[in-house]
C-alpha cells in the first residue's frame, strides 16, 4: 500500500489524483487531520485515516500496512518543522514501510539563508539516519509563489522587488504528479531528487517575457530588501511572512536555485510548464 500525508492539501491531494489513475484504489491509503474532509477519496475506494504529525499514535496507526509512505514537508511557519517531520519518520518506520518519500525542496541546505531550506536539509539527515530505503523530492520553487512576488504587474506595468537571482520555477501541479510516477513505477530514486523546470530565470528575464506575451513594456525595478518588508507589510501582508520572502532572494542571489534537471520532464514524458506558461495564463484569467 502506498499511503500519503496531508492528502487534502494542494501539493498531495493531486498526487493521490494522478496515483488513482495508475494503480487500483486499494492501494492506496491517505493520513490526513481530519477525515470528513476527503470524502472524495473514501467514495472511490481509498483507505482514509485521521493522521497529523501532532499525534503519533495516530499516525502509526495510518500508516498501518504501508509500504511506501509520502510525507508532506509542514508549512506552519511557526512550528518546529524538523521535530514535527521526525514524528512523521518514526512513525512510518514503526508501521513497517519499505521506503519513505518527503516533499522536500531544491536548495536544501543547513547554511542557506532561506529558513525552510534548513529544514530540509535537517529533515533529509533524519530520513539518511532512520534505516529505511528514501527519497527526498527536491521541488523547484513552486510557480504560483511568484503571483504574490511579482505584486501587480500588470496594473502598474513593473517588476518591482528586491535583487534576485535566478529560480528554476516549478509548477506545483507538475512536481504533484512526477511524485505520482516515482510512487507508482519500479524506477528506484535513492536519497534526493531534483524536479525542476527547464529553466531558471530571473526577474528581469520574467519582465522580459512579461513585455513580450502582454504586448507592453514591463520594467524591472530593484528595490532595498527592508524596503520591500516595509511595503509588503503596509499593505496587509503579516510581518512573519514579509520578513522570509526576502531571504529566498538572499539565497536566489547565492544561486542556490539556479540549478535545473531534465529528471522532471523524463518522468511527465512531455515538457514542465514554464513560466511563460504561468504569465499567460495570468493574463488570460
Amino acid at each position: 500500500m502506498i499511503v500519503v500525508t496531508g492528502a487534502t492539501g494542494a501539493l498531495n491531494g493531486a498526487t493521490v489524483e494522478h496515483l488513482l489513475k495508475r494503480v487500483p484504489a486499494e492501494q492506496i491509503g491517505v493520513s490526513v487531520r481530519d477525515a470528513a474532509k476527503a470524502p472524495h477519496f473514501a467514495d472511490r475506494g481509498v483507505r482514509v485515516r485521521q493522521g497529523s504529525y501532532e499525534d503519533p499514535a495516530a499516525l502509526r496507526h495510518s500508516f498501518e500496512g504501508a509500504e511506501q509512505v509520502l510525507l508532506v514537508s509542514s508549512n506552519d511557519p511557526y512550528a518546529d518543522a524538523v521535530a514535527l517531520h521526525r514524528v512523521g519518520i518514526e512513525a512510518a518506520v514503526a508501521a513497517g514501510a519499505r521506503r519513505i518519500l518527503y516533499t522536500s525542496h531544491q536548495g536544501a541546505g543547513a547554511d542557506s539563508p532561506f529558513h525552510p531550506a534548513r529544514d530540509h536539509a535537517a529533515t533529509e539527515k533524519l530520513l539518511a539516519d532512520s534505516g529505511v530505503a528514501w527519497t527526498s523530492l527536491r521541488n523547484g520553487f513552486y510557480a504560483h509563489s511568484l503571483g504574490w512576488l511579482l505584486g501587480p504587474w500588470q496594473q502598474t506595468g513593473t517588476i518591482t522587488a528586491p535583487a534576485d537571482g535566478p529560480i528554476s520555477w516549478t509548477d506545483r501541479a507538475d512536481a504533484a504528479e512526477a511524485a505520482a510516477v516515482i510512487l507508482a513505477g519500479d524506477g528506484t530514486f535513492d536519497g534526493p531528487v531534483t524536479l525542476t523546470a527547464r529553466q531558471a530565470v530571473t526577474f528581469d528575464d520574467i519582465a522580459a517575457m512579461a513585455s513580450k506575451i502582454s504586448d507592453r513594456e514591463v520594467k524591472r525595478i530593484v528595490m532595498d530588501d527592508e524596503e520591500w518588508i516595509a511595503d509588503k507589510v503596509a499593505t496587509g501582508t503579516p510581518e512573519t511572512m514579509a520578513r522570509m520572502a526576502p531571504t529566498t532572494f538572499q539565497a536566489a542571489r547565492e544561486g542556490r536555485f539556479a540549478g535545473v534537471d531534465p529528471l522532471l520532464a523524463e518522468l511527465l514524458g512531455r515538457e514542465p510548464r514554464s513560466v511563460a506558461d504561468q504569465l499567460a495564463d495570468s493574463i488570460a484569467a
